[in-house]
């Protein structure tokens, strides 16, 4: 057996040289960008919630679960990994055991003998072969080529899907061959539990010779699969759960990320700061963390199947967002650390393509597509952070080249010039309160004594004639439970969350700055807020900048005075009601169950959901400052939403979040003026179907 120790030393010193010459290539190019510290820092303090990630998104595969039933043969294709690494131990100990003894019969120590063992082995082997069934059926009916836009698959590097699979086959197949020829040879460690390969050992040859062709056939077609994974979209099998680990989100998408240089956040106040390396205008500009992204995307299009943008014809897919990238990164790859004038004019064009633009790597079309609902990171498998890319290449357009939708200009101009996206005066801030019956506590400098909340009343519940109607009604519903609360009227600003997703980071901090000192000065402590967008920002990204509290959306806490008694709904309300879940509030923040709690209390109330609703809820199509572009290209998201909650024939339509008011509403206006809609049809926040129950008919 000695030639077979030989012929599969020199197979696997060879694979392993040229997967370890690809690997090392993958490295320097994820390295060539800046660091990312904060990643590291980040996964080193949250060990815990690490430690539930790994187990519950790569080991449980929870997401891919949701998938049937190609998430469950992708659970056990993905096990067999795991579990047949002891057949791989078996197989190199029988090598090496049968060169030096001239007897193959190795058994892993202490545990190599149980049947237990021997049945997941053969379990699992089996259970992958079903998984490649299903896959291949998935593949055939699914093929791109008919799919059209619905897939839009890239090439793979060195084949693609079918070749994975084949090459799966090849190694599953060879796998009971030599456990069958080794069990008919007696060479086999287990007397029990490894059905299959004992079956098999009953009708094959006791053939040393075919016994060693075996495990050379079953370990080179492990070591051709090892070169073909590194060089294709399979690399995933090594990178996802690495990047899993270093995602910020585990649990909901949060806030966005702070911008960085260099590993460190940008402080605008800097005289040495290089206004020209603000976000990110080539791929090379990609921190590590980014090109892991790269390198995990499975290209199985569950992010584009979820994103609005894709689903009404928008040129966005998040899925192509992010090959293009890869793809482009891998062609400018062998120039990186060649001295520029060595190369030929074709080459430096191709390095110098900008990250963004007409002829770029993205088209602006692309970029300006993105509402930031989140749909694509939640559906991603791998944990890929789409948003952040969407931002970094947003920074760099808007405040390095000046390049961003030009009505979106205008909003810019009203937060630098007003505090708000409207351009109305800060005095307007408070006007709402006039039309209360009780008073409501103006802060003046410091909050007032005995004050719980600040309530934060945000530009569009402040100055949007609908989301007023909000505000009064979350201001009666605290005053009705005796929650003590203020505001801070003229001295609010908006929280910047506009520019931030527009990628203005600058204005973004400046009106952060100024409201943290706000609220610092003033002592406040607690928050609660109507808009899910200033929900989001202050309770995630102020912390960035110094300002830390505790924030709450006033869903959550009028849930909580239902459940406490504080307030009792008690006039129903006859009507068939849909919900629709704001992103910034669900997905961003997981906040599911509290508006739906608050509806089931109310009597009468049937609430009826519609097809696409928690994580997998369709955007109304306002987020990412799109609430302040036109838009253009193919369906109006807020249209095709509205159509999806007109399945449901609702009486009302609710939600909990201004901007989702204004563009369902504008939805349903145009569908009432087209004879699409009933009359009645309205849109409505949760607090206003509360207030509505709890006050008893005049």
């Amino acid at each position: 057996m000695l030639w077979v120790a030989i012929i599969g030393l020199v197979m696997t010193v060879l694979a392993v040289a040229v997967a370890g010459r690809r690997a090392l290539f993958l490295y320097k190019l994820a390295t060539i960008g800046p660091p990312a510290p904060e990643r590291v820092e980040y996964a080193r303090t949250n060990v815990g919630g690490e430690i539930k990630a790994q187990l519950v998104e790569v080991f449980g595969q929870k997401k891919l679960l949701k998938w049937t039933p190609s998430g469950i043969a992708h659970f056990f294709v993905m096990w067999a990994f795991f579990i047949l690494l002891t057949v791989y131990i078996e197989a190199y100990g029988a090598i090496i055991q049968g060169a030096i003894t001239g007897t193959p019969d190795f058994h892993i120590p202490l545990i190599g003998t149980w049947g237990v063992l021997g049945f997941l082995q053969d379990f699992i082997a089996v259970a992958c072969l079903v998984g490649l069934l299903v896959f291949a059926g998935i593949r055939i009916k699914n093929s791109p080529k008919t799919l059209g836009r619905k897939s839009r698959f890239s090439g793979s590097h060195l084949g693609g899907a079918w070749l994975v699979l084949f090459m799966i086959f090849n190694i599953i197949w060879t796998l009971f061959l030599a456990r069958g020829v080794a069990a008919a040879t007696g060479h086999f460690p287990y007397s029990n539990g490894a059905f299959v390969s004992l079956a098999l050992g009953k009708i094959l040859p006791a053939n040393d010779v075919l016994e060693g062709i075996a495990l050379l056939l079953h370990i080179g077609f492990m070591l051709v699969f090892l070169v073909i994974v590194v060089n294709s979209k399979h690399l995933h099998i090594f990178t996802a759960p690495l990047n899993v680990l270093f995602s910020r989100r585990p649990d909901g998408l949060g806030g966005a990320p702070e911008m960085r240089m260099d590993g460190k956040p940008v402080d605008f106040e800097d005289e040495d700061l290089d206004p020209e390396r603000l976000g990110r205008g080539k791929v090379a500009d990609t921190n590590w963390k980014g090109f892991l992204d790269f390198y995990s995307c499975t290209e199985c299009g569950r992010c584009q199947s979820q994103c609005p943008a894709w689903n009404t014809d928008k040129p966005l897919s998040p899925k192509m967002l992010i090959i293009d990238q890869r793809d482009h990164a891998f062609q400018i790859a062998p120039y990186l650390s060649a001295a520029r004038e060595d190369l030929h004019e074709d080459v430096l064009a191709l390095l110098d393509k900008p990250l963004v633009g007409e002829e770029g790597v993205i088209h602006p079309d692309v970029l300006w597509s993105c509402t930031n609902c989140g749909a694509c990171v939640e559906q991603c498998p791998v944990d890929i952070e789409h948003i952040d890319h969407i931002l970094d290449m947003r920074r760099y357009q808007v405040m390095v080249e000046s390049s961003f939708p030009s009505e979106a200009g205008v909003m810019v101009k009203n937060l630098e010039n007003k505090g708000n996206p409207w351009g109305m005066s800060e005095m307007k801030r408070a006007d709402w309160i006039e039309e209360l019956d009780f008073e409501v506590e103006l802060v003046d400098e410091k909050m007032p004594e005995d004050t719980e909340y600040l309530f934060w009343v945000g530009c569009a519940g402040a100055l949007e004639d609908r989301a007023k109607k909000t505000t009064k009604a979350v201001a009666e519903l605290l005053h009705i439970a005796g929650v003590k609360f203020a505001v801070l009227g003229p001295m609010e600003a908006c929280t910047g969350d506009p520019a931030r997703r527009l990628g203005m980071e600058y204005l973004f901090n400046m009106l952060a700055q100024q409201n943290i000192e706000t609220l610092n000065e003033a002592g406040v402590k607690k928050i609660v807020a109507t808009c899910p967008h200033c929900f989001n920002t202050l309770a995630n990204e102020y912390p960035q900048l110094g300002g830390t509290y505790e924030v709450v959306h006033h869903t959550q806490l009028l849930a909580k005075l239902v459940d406490e008694g504080k307030l009792t709904p008690i006039t129903p309300i006859e009507e068939k009601i849909t919900y629709h879940d704001p992103c910034f509030l669900g997905r961003h923040n997981k906040v599911y169950s509290q508006p739906r709690d608050i509806m089931s209390k109310v009597p009468g109330v049937q609430t009826q959901e519609m097809h696409r609703h928690k994580d997998r809820g369709f955007c109304c199509g306002a987020g990412g400052a799109r609430m302040w572009m036109e838009e253009r290209i193919g369906k109006r998201i807020n249209t095709e939403r509205v159509d999806e909650a007109l399945t449901t024939n609702p009486d009302t339509v609710s939600t909990a979040c201004p901007f989702c008011m204004v563009m369902l509403g504008d939805a349903i206006n145009e569908k009432k003026n087209n004879g699409e809609a009933k009359e009645s049809l309205e849109v409505v926040d949760v607090a206003q179907l509360l207030i509505k129950s709890v006050k008893s008919p005049s």
